[in-house]
């Protein structure tokens, strides 16, 4: 009896543990959730958060979906409008200048530290519920999911933390209270299967809509996941990383297909730059690299080979 009276008390202590967790990410993170409803055009709403202070919004491109301007309601009630600065149909991001300035904010984590079983919590306004929390866990990693443009999203979460239309724009927050994903979509008719753009994606399509107004792309026609690199195959490729990415597809007369590359290659590095996962892909394949021979160093089964690659630019 003992035993057991120590048991229940040890199992009470991390129910206590994991709820105070839970609450105190979302006390960081919630004050910085916002409600998003577009104006003018088609009606729609979701949700967004504050990333910075002066009033800069991250939210989906299909919450704002083509209009110019939306309404920004933050949980003290106060709203403002503000003017989208720049959308990504192809990661589903979108960019929003609210007017005024913002105490509570958001930033965005480093998704690149995440593991599997961690920790995931989701704040957002689903089906007219404001300010609603789910909470799970990540489910997998570098997912691949297909954009309203029929383009795949790489480096996509998947999470079993509840979601519904209106969540969408919203955070996905870890146990350390850090925005590690834009939530994005969840599956019609399943359970606890939910996706969001890994924050280190999402913060390189707001660095571009920043700079340019829009996302600058090279292009070669693949989509991947994030896969071990075995420790030989790390050797041979001189890369000190353990971590590269796995091609599940290449488009048929893109530019990765006429150099060679494969479905089920493992490329390891670009330009003697190590590829760790999904989000340095998507990063090094930058507007520079268009129209440029471009060095992948490519792990198959028969050894190591460097394959000469040319973007095109994404249309």
């Amino acid at each position: 009896m003992a035993f057991a009276a120590e048991k229940l008390q040890s199992d009470d202590a991390l129910l206590d543990a994991y709820s105070a967790t839970v609450a105190d990410a979302v006390d960081r993170i919630g004050p910085a959730v916002c409600r998003i409803e577009r104006i003018g055009g088609a009606g729609g709403h979701g949700s967004g958060f504050v990333i910075a202070q002066d009033g800069l919004v991250v939210t989906n491109f299909h919450v704002v979906g083509d209009a110019r301007a939306v309404r920004v309601t933050m949980p003290d009630g106060g709203a403002r409008e503000g003017r989208v600065l720049g959308r990504d149909p192809d990661t589903d991001i979108a960019l929003v200048r609210a007017d005024g300035s913002f105490a509570d904010v958001a930033p965005l984590g480093d998704s690149k530290r995440l593991r599997r079983g961690q920790i995931a919590i989701a704040i957002g306004n689903p089906l007219g519920f404001e300010w609603t929390v789910t909470a799970g866990v990540v489910s997998a990693l570098g997912r691949s999911m297909r954009a309203s443009t029929g383009r795949l999203i790489d480096d996509v979460i998947q999470t079993d933390a509840a979601l519904n239309p209106g969540n969408s724009g919203g955070p996905l927050v870890s146990s350390a209270g850090e925005v590690i994903g834009v939530n994005t979509a969840m599956i019609h008719g399943a359970q606890g299967i939910a996706f969001a753009v890994a924050s280190n994606t999402a913060n390189f399509v707001i660095s571009e809509i920043i700079r340019f107004g829009r996302v600058r792309r090279a292009f070669i026609g693949v989509s991947a996941d994030t896969t071990n690199l075995p420790r030989r195959a790390a050797l041979l490729s001189q890369v000190t990383t353990n971590t590269a990415v796995r091609l599940r597809s290449v488009e048929k007369h893109g530019p990765a297909a006429k150099a060679g590359l494969k479905e089920g290659d493992i490329i390891a590095a670009i330009d003697g730059r190590p590829v760790t996962g999904v989000d340095d892909l998507v990063r090094l394949l930058d507007a520079e690299r268009i129209g440029r021979e471009t060095l992948c160093t490519v792990v198959r089964r028969s050894g190591v080979s460097q394959v000469v690659v040319t973007p095109v630019a994404r249309s």
